[in-house]
């Protein structure tokens, strides 16, 4: 067949890169589809000051780990988008970019048909590598507000001067909402902010960034497996935290003493007012609390391994909510523009193979479906909290090459064992 490959990769980010970067080193032959250009998401979905959260040295994709000179930094936008392309120049995948994926299907044959804006195409595997973040997810209820109102998903914020000159509501406060939140409040915007129950990240503690301190506690080894939450760990909201500045902890209660105005969740919007639930004390006493017993985990591993490290106090709030106003009339605080950071849909409806669950989510283990030769990379905690990142890529990546050379080996064994030439399957074997 003109278009067939043994294996085509959907998704040209770093997790189908390196998927394609473990299937070049076993001699695999295949292709890349990539909707857009690489690092897409990274380029065209963050903000002008983003940066990454984890430090540098944590960016180790297959073959190419951070080579800078900031291993304790935290690239910003621009940089992890260079890393991404220069990953790429770095051994030259097989990538075709511009072209979408419009349905994948499983013929009688066992063989996968590929449907694609530029032609059909067949593989004997598939990996997804498209992420998981597809679709803004904005509620039903900001159809409620006024036209005049600029109403925008995180994905589409970019910088304080490109909204209108008045206050600014951010509706969720998991990464991106906080993150925003302080980007526009550093820029002297009047912000309001309606606070949920996403737990918070101490940054440094104790002598060292928080994230060093797990990975020698082995938290980036733990397996969705051995996780107390199993599963449910898979729909958990990211810790808030920034790198920015070189990286510091977002404390919403200091924000609070320097004006910020914290609400508790949205409840409704009707006649011109924002209503809120009274929980915004739960939900930042909450948080706080996460972010404690994450210094009481790490207290009690240098106690355990006699690890000489400074004391800290425990931590303090500045900052207490006063008497619950449980509305706001937007128009009377100047409110013109509306940020949706209240993530994202799945969207797998072009695979037409029966490997779902009920609310849309792939059944896998470790990427591997229940359908021979479709697998699944870069999910949030595929098999570990890296899954999704640049630090743990790479053992999921390794992880499924071997799974598909294996069916490789076996499908061209089958084909040679027609053929009767076997010294094809052994030259395999010994490059392999």
């Amino acid at each position: 067949m003109t278009n067939h490959y043994p294996v085509i990769i959907i998704g040209g980010g770093q997790s189908g890169l390196s998927m394609s970067y473990c299937l070049k080193q076993k001699g695999i032959e295949h292709i890349i589809f990539e909707k857009h250009k690489i690092a897409h998401s990274w380029r065209s979905k963050r903000w002008d000051s983003f940066c990454l959260v984890t430090p540098n040295w944590q960016c180790q994709l297959p073959g190419y780990g951070y080579g800078g000179r900031d291993p304790q930094g935290f690239m910003q936008k621009d940089e992890i988008v260079r890393y991404i392309e220069d990953y790429a120049a770095f051994f030259a995948p097989p990538l075709k970019e511009g072209i979408t994926v419009l349905r994948i299907c499983k013929n009688h044959q066992a063989i996968f048909e590929v449907s694609t804006d530029f032609g059909e195409y067949t593989a004997d595997q598939v990996v997804v590598a498209a992420g998981c973040y597809h679709t803004p997810r904005i509620p039903k209820l900001a159809e409620r507000l006024p036209d005049r109102l600029l109403q925008i998903h995180s994905s589409a914020y970019k910088n304080p001067e490109s909204l209108p000159d008045r206050a600014v509501l951010i509706v969720g406060t998991g990464q991106s909402g906080c993150q925003i939140a302080e980007d526009l409040h550093l820029a002297g915007k009047q912000v309001h902010l309606c606070v949920g129950g996403a737990p918070r990240s101490p940054r440094q503690y104790r002598g060292k960034d928080v994230v060093e301190w797990l990975d020698q506690m082995g938290y980036y080894d733990l397996s969705i497996d051995e996780h107390p939450q199993k599963e449910k760990a898979r729909r958990n909201t990211n810790h808030y935290v920034t790198g920015r500045d070189g990286g510091r902890e977002i404390d919403l209660r200091q924000f609070a003493l320097e004006g910020m105005q914290l609400h508790g969740r949205l409840k409704n919007i009707r006649d011109g007012k924002l209503e809120f639930q009274d929980d915004l004390k739960q939900n930042l006493d909450g948080a706080d609390a996460v972010a404690e017993n994450m210094k009481k985990a790490i207290d009690a591993f240098i106690a355990k391994n006699q690890i000489a490290a400074p004391t800290e106090p425990p931590y303090e709030p500045k900052w207490q909510p006063q008497e619950f106003q449980p509305e706001l009339n937007y128009e009377q605080a100047n409110i013109g523009t509306v940020i949706w950071s209240t993530g994202y849909e799945s969207d797998f409806s072009w695979i037409e193979v029966p490997v779902f669950d009920g609310k849309g989510y792939p059944g896998h283990d470790r990427g591997v479906t229940g359908v021979t030769g479709l697998y699944f990379l870069g999910l949030p905690w595929l098999y570990t909290w890296g899954s999704a990142r640049f630090s743990g890529i790479a053992r999921d990546a390794n992880y499924l090459s071997d799974r598909i050379a294996a069916i490789a080996t076996r499908n061209l064994a089958n084909h040679i064992t027609i053929a009767g030439d076997w010294s094809v399957v052994n030259e395999f074997l010994l490059g392999s």
